[in-house]
């Protein structure tokens, strides 16, 4: 287990995004039956889901909420020292989606990019990466990108995952502090899991397949139950921290009866523990993130808050990290119209500023952007 703990680096704000189309349990129902989509939205506590049009990728979805993110807290993309992208549902084999968003983010040439091939573990590596290398580097300012469009590899009929996951992508920023509170990290891997959780075909390996993804639930919910818990506890300690002391723990939101299971057995309350996605489904590398920006925005913005933040999955790969975050300068979610015309940039061209309208946490009305 990799375990480290990182001094002077802090979050300044967060910004995710969603796109514009969701389905529901009750479009479910026309697909699955009636009693099928109640049962499984019953079991996993997932009413809703935001899921990209053909046109949209997730390196639209970042470009959306890292724009925002950068114009809410007055950044100039120049100012930018790295950028770290984590997701598994790339653009293109190649080039690496952090390079195209890069560009069309417009930051500088000195700025170092970086992008991670991880799900619903990633915000957590992704954060120790980027907050190591910024302070190992001696720069200054780092945007950390995490997020999946999952329903691209879904087949829409699949009632195993088809129900479960929605897309979304996410806009953390770093900047180094000397007076940030450390964010001690725990990380493991275990590679055994890979076929549990895995969309074999549509790479090099099996070209003609297609590419669909396949997840084998009772060996995700007892990798999840044997490696987290002691992950999480590794972290406590190592903080000098106890589960009493934890304002929030925001599990993972792979499923509402996970997320209980797992907090009942570390000791958390149902008041300490965060289950936010209702609205969202499963969001892979964008979920914790997410569940910060939609249920803790107030809190965050008033800050500090005492968090643990634990994500599991795909790999198996796990990671926790105990930090104090806060108060942000923003932490929102925002969503990304469906229009071509109204979208983020496109292969062809690039495009600075996507338009969006915001959703601020909690509220289901639309802001139109600033």
């Amino acid at each position: 287990m990799v375990a480290s703990v990182i001094a002077g680096v802090g979050l300044s704000g967060i910004v995710a995004c969603v796109p514009e189309r969701r389905e529901t349990v009750e479009d479910l129902a026309l697909r699955f039956g009636e009693d099928s989509a109640r049962r499984i939205a019953k079991a996993t506590g997932i009413e809703a889901r935001h899921l990209v049009p053909p046109h949209q990728c997730t390196s639209d979805l970042a470009e959306a909420a890292a724009q925002r993110l950068l114009d809410r807290l007055g950044w100039a993309a120049e100012s930018v020292d790295l950028l770290v992208m984590v997701t598994q549902t790339h653009d293109h084999i190649l080039p690496a989606s952090g390079y195209r968003l890069h560009h069309r983010l417009g930051l500088g040439k000195s700025a170092a990019v970086l992008d991670l091939t991880l799900g619903c573990s990633g915000y957590v590596h992704g954060l120790w990466t980027a907050s190591a290398m910024l302070k190992a580097a001696g720069g200054q300012r780092a945007l950390l990108i995490a997020g999946d469009t999952t329903s691209r590899v879904l087949d829409p009929d699949d009632r195993t995952v088809a129900p479960l996951f929605g897309d979304a992508a996410t806009a953390t920023a770093l900047a180094a502090e000397d007076g940030a509170a450390p964010m001690v990290f725990a990380l493991g891997s275990d590679g055994a899991g890979a076929p549990y959780l895995a969309v074999p075909g549509g790479g090099l390996r099996r070209p003609g397949e297609p590419a669909h993804l396949f997840m084998d639930g009772t060996q995700v919910f007892a990798f999840t139950l044997r490696e987290v818990p002691s992950n999480i506890r590794a972290v406590l300690d190592r903080a000098g921290w106890t589960m009493e002391t934890v304002e929030r723990l925001v599990l993972h939101q792979a499923n509402a009866q996970m997320i209980r299971h797992l907090a009942q057995k570390l000791g958390a309350t149902p008041e300490q523990t965060v289950v936010g996605l209702a609205g969202f489904g499963n969001t892979s590398s964008a979920s914790i993130p997410l569940a910060l920006a939609s249920e803790l925005a107030t809190a965050l913005c008033d800050g500090p808050l005492r968090l643990v933040l634990s994500g599991f999955g795909v790999g198996w790969s796990w990671g926790s990290v105990a930090l104090t975050a806060g108060p942000l300068a923003v932490c929102e979610v925002m969503t990304l119209p469906a229009s071509p015309a109204e979208s983020a940039g496109s292969d062809t061209q690039p495009a600075k500023g996507a338009g969006g309208s915001a959703i601020l946490a909690g509220q289901p009305a639309k802001i139109a952007d600033p």
